[in-house]
C-alpha cells in the first residue's frame, strides 16, 4: 500500500484558517503569503483535497450535531406557540410543527451516499494530472 503523503504545517494552516471563519480567502492566502497559483496546484494534490472534504464533513458532522442538540427545546417553544393569543403567530407555529418531520428527514444523507460521494472524488483525477500521465506515455511509446 502506497504511503500517504502529509501535508505541509503552511497547507494545514491555509486550511485552519479557511475554516476559521475570519477571513476571506484571500486574505488568508495573503497572511500565509500563499499565491494563487500555489493555492490552485494545492488544490489538485490529492492529500490536501481530501484534508479539505474532511474537514468539510467534519463541518457539516458538527452542525447537525448542535441543531439536533437544541431540537427538542426548538419543538417545546413552537408548541408553546400554539396557544398564542396571535392567532397569526399559533397558525405559522402549527405550519412549523407539521413540517418538521418532513424537513428532519429531507436533511439527512445516508452515510452510503456520502461514502460513495467520497469514492467518487478518489476516482477522478485533475485535467493537469491527465495531461501529465498522458505526456509520459507519450514519451515512452516513442521511445
Amino acid at each position: 500500500m502506497p504511503r500517504v503523503k502529509q501535508l505541509t504545517k503552511r497547507q494545514l494552516a491555509v486550511i485552519e484558517d479557511l475554516f476559521s471563519g475570519e477571513l476571506d480567502e484571500q486574505a488568508v492566502l495573503d497572511k500565509h503569503k500563499v499565491s494563487k497559483k500555489l493555492y490552485n496546484k494545492w488544490q489538485s494534490d490529492v492529500n490536501f483535497i481530501e484534508h479539505f472534504d474532511g474537514r468539510i464533513a467534519a463541518a457539516y458532522r458538527q452542525s447537525s450535531a448542535l441543531i439536533a442538540s437544541y431540537a427538542p427545546l426548538a419543538a417545546a417553544r413552537l408548541i408553546r406557540l400554539t396557544e398564542s393569543d396571535k392567532p397569526d403567530v399559533a397558525r405559522r407555529a402549527c405550519l412549523d410543527i407539521i413540517s418538521m418531520p418532513r424537513t428532519i428527514s429531507d436533511s439527512r444523507l445516508p452515510i452510503d451516499e456520502l461514502k460513495s460521494e467520497a469514492e467518487n472524488r478518489k476516482s477522478k483525477i485533475s485535467q493537469q494530472t491527465a495531461g501529465k500521465l498522458l505526456a509520459v506515455l507519450a514519451e515512452e511509446k516513442s521511445e
